[in-house]
């Protein structure tokens, strides 16, 4: 499941998606619209053009795993951009899209990631 890989970064696509491309050919897209590799581990979502169905593609070391949703009610946030930026979401905001959440691609909802350095201790001189 994409819960437990609350680690993975999750890439959007910025543009529509035929829903009715499968694993191979949204692998195609990752590689030539997102320049990212659909092996790597990381989550990459798909929305359709009226934004009421989306797919996460994702590699879970053993195979391609495809999740797809078809929203009853409303219309998925839309992420479409024209600037070329790439557009990441975090596990979390990943998990509200999914719920419909209208906040999302409006503000940052989780805090910016920060890498922890690991710095060796010096060592004293002994006396």
């Amino acid at each position: 499941m994409i819960s437990q890989r609350l680690h993975a970064r999750v890439f959007v696509c910025t543009r529509p998606v035929d829903m009715r491309k499968s694993f191979d050919t949204l692998a195609h897209v990752v590689r030539t619209d997102l320049g990212r590799d659909p092996l790597s581990g990381e989550v990459f979502l798909f929305l359709s053009r009226t934004r009421r169905t989306a797919k996460a593609l994702l590699w879970d070391g053993t195979g391609l795993c495809l999740y797809a949703k078809r929203i009853e009610r409303a219309r998925f946030a839309a992420p479409w951009r024209d600037d070329g930026q790439p557009v990441t979401l975090t596990a979390s905001e990943l998990a509200l899209f999914f719920e419909g959440s209208n906040l999302i691609f409006r503000m940052p909802l989780s805090p910016p990631t920060k890498t922890l350095q690991l710095v060796a201790p010096t060592s004293t001189p002994s006396r």
